[in-house]
């Protein structure tokens, strides 16, 4: 059988191999060849039954090939037999089945003539067992089948062939493996002596019927020779293997990059014109898959916020659909993943800055203005799947600023206000004016440049952090096990007894050479080969915190990278595949938080702020404009406005093309100048209220739409799922920020997540950047 590859049924008749690329052999496809040009070929054939297929096909014959009458109805009789079907059963169906032995023929073969049975007649409905077959889930919507029937019979003493296609699909009952309507037949039986011949060539018109190239001519053909010609050009593409270099029993696998029809036919042209046409598909492909040059949201109306305008009219049309999209356990699984990387990155940000600016801005600031600013901007911007956070580039800007500020003793928040209302201003200028318009020059070297900058920073940052627990919690060199007895561990010579603890445990992890004790002066090996015995908690203790920290990194990361490609895996059910890997990220964590449980060592965790006060007690939460420095500072202001302006801008605007390219598939449009605004409009509250600035996250965000991703449930045997799209909605973003602005209150909870496995995240993230770039 056929969908995409071949199958076999193999281990004497019990189960169907693995899918497996065709080999042919080259006489097979000439004699297929000749089939064509002297058998019988009936094109858009009315027919509502099978056995009228077989009259028209017998009595259509060539004069010079026609059969005898008596010889027509012994094929009629034989080809209107009920065939037998390799069942594909499932597990416990076979389990069922081993208590008996039934009688199998060989699939696809007709009942043999002088049995004890009267041969069983072809149904005009479809049986039980197509019904019920598992196969059906394997066939993609919209399906037809095509039947090849070879075989050799005793009566004939010359070969029929025939190929028919039917005007309409038309459900031939019991005839096709599985319940589906039927539009091509082939049929070639001959002498005996020849069955293995006859066996090739219908393999040959199999493998040439699920060619998609000779499809569209076997569907479009007028003539015979229409036929005979798309032959040839199969016959163009055709390599062969010389014998005696390979094994022709082997079954090659299918690969995972294939060539398109349209490259295919540019690659190898029938002729002058057909080359020409596939020149300019190319090219089509070419600008289809290119820079956004062409697209409907980047062209200028030359009118004042003309942009801005069609970009909310293109949007408001999705906005309800935005939040019932949402309602799929996916968006819940993208949730969870992005909420704790989000808090991640809010914490390490937040303590950064914490640093940079003498605590202005810390973790509790860097919470509330990600779930602020991330609510704000889910809810009405063009992109919602972009996830706005502090960047690197920022975090350098506020260093300086605050360096700045201290060395010409200016105030720092609200010489910053000012900036940020500069900024606000000159961004409403940009989309006014639909500066935008500039991304279409972006090359796609710059985008992934620049996405491999802020991956690479991911990586660096995951490693640089669990370097740094070597120095926080230290390898203790000096432990040897042979003198556990000088770490608060008594030998005991006595006969056992009640065992008393003579170890604080607060002292364990600093543990320190001691004098020994009276009666504890014997090493370990002393002490046991004396029949004595070890009473302590430290005779066992081992430092280890650095070494389960490292183990708890690297096994989340492999998790993470083998739990998201368990979607092709040969293992369970598609559903609990496509469930284990749209919560890869989550199931990976919980289960190294549960090794980490188990063990009980204090690896650092996750530490959230659990009061809603400023970090820096000098400062409040509203920044008034004046008072604290000079009234010139609100014009001087304009001068690095304009540096955070085209850092914003550029920040901004790369990552939103990067996450609007056109492999992605979306369907609701992007909104650049619609975006610029929400980040521009964004800059006043938070510089008002001193909280960090915000821009979009290129890691984090494209994590975001990996996955939200959607793929067919439906794929032939050894075809890889389609890639549909991503499932573009505002309610996994929202949710994100709300519950990061929760956490505050969810410290007792997130305290058991150790820090090891969120660094883990974090180079998963970066790493499945990298690999999403052709660079």
């Amino acid at each position: 059988r056929w969908i995409k590859f071949e199958e076999k049924v193999e281990e004497d008749g019990e189960r169907w191999s693995m899918p497996h690329i065709p080999v042919l052999r080259l006489h097979s496809l000439f004699q297929l060849r000749t089939c064509l040009q002297k058998g019988t070929v009936l094109l858009d054939l009315e027919a509502l039954s099978f056995k009228e297929i077989v009259d028209k096909a017998l009595s259509g014959q060539p004069e010079e090939a026609e059969l005898q009458p008596e010889l027509k109805v012994q094929l009629a009789a034989l080809l209107l037999r009920q065939p037998r079907h390799q069942p594909s059963t499932s597990l416990l169906q076979r389990l069922a089945q081993l208590s008996t032995s039934p009688c199998r023929g060989r699939p696809g073969a007709w009942l043999a003539e002088g049995g004890s049975e009267p041969p069983a007649q072809l149904s005009a409905t479809p049986l039980k067992e197509q019904l019920r077959n598992q196969f059906q889930k394997k066939i993609p919507p919209g399906a037809e089948a095509a039947h090849v029937a070879v075989g050799e019979v005793e009566f004939l003493e010359k070969p029929f062939a025939a190929f028919i296609r039917l005007r309409r699909g038309v459900a031939l009952g019991s005839l096709a493996e599985v319940a589906l309507p039927s539009r091509f037949l082939f049929i070639l039986l001959g002498p005996q002596a020849k069955g293995n011949t006859y066996h090739e060539v219908g393999r040959a018109m199999a493998t040439l019927l699920t060619d998609e190239l000779f499809q569209r001519v076997a569907w479009q053909a007028e003539h015979r020779e229409d036929l005979i010609t798309g032959m040839e050009v199969f016959l163009d593409e055709l390599a062969v293997l010389p014998p005696g270099k390979w094994d022709p029993s082997a079954h090659i696998p299918p690969q995972s990059c294939l060539l398109s029809p349209r490259r295919r036919t540019t690659m190898h042209p029938p002729d002058r014109q057909s080359q020409h046409n596939g020149d300019m598909a190319a090219a089509a492909d070419r600008a289809g898959l290119g820079c956004l040059d062409s697209r409907e949201e980047l062209e200028r109306t030359g009118r004042l916020f003309g942009g801005l305008l069609r970009d909310i009219r293109r949007k408001m049309p999705w906005y309800r659909s935005d939040f019932s999209d949402a309602l799929h356990p996916q968006c819940l699984s993208a949730v969870l993943y992005i909420y704790l990387v989000t808090v991640t990155n809010a914490i390490t940000f937040g303590g950064m800055l914490g640093e940079a600016t003498a605590n202005m801005q810390g973790v509790l600031e860097s919470f509330l203005g990600t779930a602020f600013a991330g609510s704000i901007f889910c809810l009405f911007s063009g992109q919602p799947l972009t996830i706005l956070s502090s960047t690197g580039p920022v975090l350098v800007f506020e260093r300086l600023l605050f360096s700045f500020s201290q060395d010409h003793g200016l105030d720092y928040l609200e010489f910053r206000l000012w900036i940020g209302l500069w900024v606000a201003f000159f961004g409403l200028v940009l989309v006014a004016t639909e500066a935008s318009h500039l991304v279409r020059y972006f090359t796609r070297f710059t985008e992934e440049g620049f996405c491999a900058l802020i991956s690479l920073i991911f990586i660096h940052d995951a490693l640089k952090k669990m370097w740094s627990l070597a120095d926080t919690f230290p390898i203790n060199w000096q432990y040897r096990l042979d003198d556990v007895t000088s770490y608060n561990c008594i030998c005991n010579l006595s006969s056992p007894g009640p065992k008393v603890s003579v170890c604080d445990l607060s002292s364990l992890p600093a543990l320190s050479l001691q004098p020994p004790a009276a009666l504890a002066g014997l090493s370990r090996t002393q002490c046991l080969g004396q029949g004595g015995h070890l009473l302590g908690t430290s005779c066992h203790y081992v430092p280890d915190i650095t070494l389960i920290s490292f183990l708890l990194f690297g096994g989340t990361f492999l998790s993470c990278a083998a739990l998201k490609r368990f979607r092709s895996s040969r293992y369970f059910p598609v559903g609990v595949r496509n469930l284990v890997s749209d919560f890869a990220i989550i199931l990976a964590i919980l289960a190294s938080c549960a090794v980490d449980a188990t063990l009980g060592l204090e690896t650092p965790k996750l530490l959230v702020p659990s009061e809603l006060k400023p970090t820096n007690p000098m400062r409040g939460w509203i920044v008034l404009p004046f008072g604290a420095n000079p009234w010139w500072v609100c014009l001087v202001s304009a001068l690095p406005a304009v540096l955070v302006t085209i850092l914003i801008f550029m920040d901004q605007q790369i990552t939103a093309v990067i996450l609007n390219r056109r492999e992605y598939k979306l369907q609701k449009g992007a909104g650049f100048h619609l975006d610029l605004l929400c980040v521009s409009l964004l800059m006043v509250v938070t510089s008002a209220t001193g909280l960090p600035w915000y821009v979009s996250a290129t890691v984090i965000s494209l994590a975001h739409m990996e996955s939200l991703r959607k793929e067919s449930t439906i794929s032939a045997p050894g075809e890889h799922p389609k890639f549909l799209g991503i499932r573009e909605q505002r309610l996994t973003g929202l949710a994100v920020f709300i519950l990061t602005g929760l956490s505050v209150f969810m410290a007792p909870v997130l305290k058991h997540i150790p820090m090891p496995v969120l660094y883990g995240v974090f180079l998963h993230m970066g790493v499945a950047a990298l690999n999403s770039i052709q660079v």
